[in-house]
């Protein structure tokens, strides 16, 4: 995606037909009226221009009736995601860990806009920054972005996290049913910014682990990544593990890994070198083994694989993977 081009994911405008669907709106009618083609969409990682979603939005609103229609959206949304989610709950430890970790909408989503999560007082805020001045507005994205959000916040962590206050960019509707619904009674209109506010004593609160071994289909939790290595080799099974849980925050610094580790850059290195290995070779060889398996899981979207191995984009990713095993990593999902 570029400046120039800005695009978005297939998956939110699939999202928004299902919902359009929901209320009676056809979704062959819904593609007609938008200009769509129904095989654009076949595959949730294709980009369409961003122009594209934000069309599909209005003329959803207006054919369905209905104001509300971007609550929906991010509820479809965030159910869809939920193998990213049971994922990323092997990465994190507490709600703080999940926040420092949270996937990138851009990278995830498309040129929409960014969540920012910032600390005020005894506060945290959920922070909403559309990439387009225009939509800032309207409420079709911030209430699929907050939404998306506050179902996220109330599902990972052991303690129920509820939203304090919403506060919100757009005029106030007549309507606040789904909104209250949605975020409790606390809510403010045309604010400078749209954001949620949490309680920040959750932060500690601990992320629910899933028992991965009930269900054999799942994916072990990265703690059974590596096993084999934990006694053959303490060290470097501690390396691999601390670099794929570092992996979702962008790329794998040596310094910060070494500090994880305990040790410094220099006597990392030595390590690494004393097993006839260096740094960049192990980091790798842990996204290489962490993409077969992703990859293994079709609920797991390939965009969202980019994201847990630390890929700036799909581009990236695929062109590592293509030089790990010979093909693209749809090519490998297929067989």
């Amino acid at each position: 995606m570029s400046d120039n081009y800005p695009s978005v994911h297939a998956r939110g405008i699939n999202a928004i037909l299902q919902v359009a669907e929901r209320f009676g709106v056809p979704q062959n009618k819904l593609l007609s009226q938008a200009h769509l083609e129904a095989e654009w969409l076949r595959h949730a990682d294709d980009h369409l221009p961003v122009e594209r979603q934000f069309d599909t939005y209005r003329i959803a609103a207006e054919l369905t009736g209905c104001d509300d229609i971007g609550l929906y959206v991010g509820r479809t949304l965030f159910f869809g995601s939920l193998n990213l989610f049971l994922y990323m709950s092997t990465l994190c430890d507490t709600f703080r860990d999940y926040l420092n970790l949270q996937p990138s909408i851009l990278k995830l989503r498309g040129d929409i806009g960014e969540t920012l999560v910032e600390r005020k007082g005894e506060h945290i805020l959920v922070v909403w920054k559309p990439r387009h001045a225009e939509t800032a507005a309207e409420r079709f994205l911030t209430d699929e972005i907050l939404v998306t959000a506050a179902a996220i916040v109330d599902t990972l962590c052991i303690d129920p996290i509820p939203v304090l206050r919403a506060d919100f960019t757009y005029k106030k509707p007549k309507d606040l049913a789904q909104l209250k619904l949605a975020f409790g009674d606390n809510l403010h209109f045309e604010q400078p910014r749209s954001c949620l506010y949490l309680d920040g004593r959750f932060l500690k609160s601990p992320i629910i682990k899933l028992d991965y071994e009930l269900d054999e289909d799942w994916t072990s939790a990265l703690e059974d990544l590596f096993e084999d290595e934990l006694h053959e080799d303490p060290f470097l099974h501690a390396t691999r593990h601390s670099i794929a849980r570092a992996l979702p925050l962008g790329e794998v610094a040596i310094d910060r890994l070494a500090a994880e580790l305990g040790v410094s850059r220099r006597t990392l290195q030595r390590r690494l070198a004393d097993r006839g290995t260096y740094f960049l070779e192990v980091l790798a060889e842990v996204r290489s083994e962490l993409a077969s398996r992703y990859l293994a899981d079709n609920r797991l979207g390939i965009t969202e694989i980019a994201f847990l191995l630390g890929y700036s984009d799909l581009a990236s990713f695929s062109t590592a993977f293509r030089s790990w095993h010979g093909m693209s990593p749809s090519e490998y999902r297929a067989r």
